[in-house]
């Protein structure tokens, strides 16, 4: 793979450089300290900016509003993002995971009718993947769905559902025939979270946010116009969501993660440890060099997935090795912020001697999940040895 940009490609970045630096809001900096229920408006309203000027979704074909953006491109816009410190898109599932997941096994009524909406944030979509007693094993979970004349009827319960608080639309995964092996009797629905008998209840995180839900599902009528894919073929659906998912986050996070490293090793200079500036802490220079050797990793790494996509047309297992590493860096790089800042790395945004306005203590507190959500590491660990390694099936 050629990591020299092309012609089109640096014209690609220039484009979007100059579209960024004059419709970037210069407010930012002060709704990002906000509650993400007082700010989700401001991100709305944003991402409706991005679509106007058609950079809504890059990766995209033309025909449905995208840019057909080669991997490349996306890495590009992803940087240019990062670079100028934009605030993310209210819309990340819709149009990250589930949005391409409509278009690959949608119908053209279902693409009609949902993709635009998906583009605008004018309708938000979650995922209704995990259960409470099948939170790693998709294929074990027990919502079921009857059908009922032109109707499925769903009861059961999700959890950790992401965006739940705000959804108009669920990309919700059911059984729909329990008489087969469990991966054979699944079924994706697209459902209206304003439907009667669905009710959404937040889960508090130590972060102080309700990031996730659980949602509960009592006699919910979904149109049997809205399985998407076919019927018993759910779990084929859902794991090309997931393949999104763990193959492509990655490369929005290199450069958040460089960006913290090199903040990280700017305040070595500055905080004092022992009476002497940390820099000088020979123990702290090798965990600082390790990260930011691990950061370089995950970028390579990152480049592979890219490789292989490029080759074979869609994300492979290969996406595990990606949320595995990032997951667990991150998870180590907060922890060595704490280890750097002492109890000023504790401090919340709300006090005054806050270091980076509290993000050290946020940021050490929200990398807990990093392990849990997207699959943990452990199925990632079994992913990884089995389809890329040829391992045996782990059971």
């Amino acid at each position: 793979m050629d990591l020299n940009l092309t012609p089109e490609e640096v014209a690609f970045r220039d484009e979007f450089r100059v579209w960024l630096q004059a419709n970037v809001p210069k407010d930012w900096a002060e709704w990002r300290e906000k509650p993400l229920e007082e700010s989700f408006p401001y991100l709305r309203a944003w991402q409706r900016k991005l679509q106007e000027g058609g950079w809504a979704a890059v990766s995209w074909p033309k025909d449905y509003g995208g840019r057909s953006a080669t991997l490349m491109q996306q890495a590009i816009f992803w940087e240019e993002m990062a670079r100028l410190e934009a605030p993310p898109m209210a819309n990340a599932l819709g149009l990250g995971l589930i949005g391409p997941t409509i278009i690959a096994y949608g119908t053209n009524a279902q693409k009609k009718r949902f993709i635009p909406g998906i583009l605008s944030a004018e309708e938000i979509w979650c995922q209704g993947f995990s259960e409470p007693n099948a939170g790693s094993d998709l294929a074990a979970l027990q919502t079921e769905a009857r059908l009922a004349d032109a109707h499925y009827l769903v009861n059961g319960q999700k959890i950790w559902m992401s965006y739940g608080w705000v959804g108009d639309w669920c990309e919700l995964v059911v059984r729909t025939d329990p008489a087969v092996p469990k991966h054979k009797g699944l079924t994706v629905l697209l459902v209206d979270m304003k439907s009667p008998g669905v009710e959404v209840r937040p889960l508090r995180q130590m972060t102080g946010e309700s990031e996730f839900n659980e949602v509960f599902l009592r006699d919910v009528r979904v149109p049997v116009e809205n399985v998407l894919g076919k019927v018993n073929d759910g779990w084929n659906v859902a794991v090309s969501t997931l393949m999104h998912e763990r193959g492509a986050y990655g490369a929005r996070l290199i450069l958040i993660f460089k960006r913290n490293i090199n903040r990280l090793i700017e305040l070595t200079r500055k905080v004092q440890r022992n009476g002497r500036p940390a820099a000088q802490d020979p123990i702290l220079r090798q965990k600082l060099a390790q990260c930011y050797a691990e950061v370089e990793i995950m970028r390579l790494n990152q480049l592979r997935a890219f490789s292989r996509i490029t080759s074979t047309g869609a994300p492979g297992p290969e996406g595990s090795i990606q949320k595995l590493f990032w997951s667990e860096l991150n998870q180590r790089l907060q922890q060595l912020a704490q280890e750097l800042l002492g109890p000023y790395g504790q401090l919340l945004a709300s006090d005054g001697h806050a270091i980076d306005k509290g993000i050290w203590s946020y940021g050490y507190l929200r990398s807990r999940g990093n392990t849990i959500e997207a699959g943990t590491s452990e199925v990632q660990r079994n992913i990884i040895g089995h389809f890329v390694l040829g391992l045996p099936r782990s059971y």
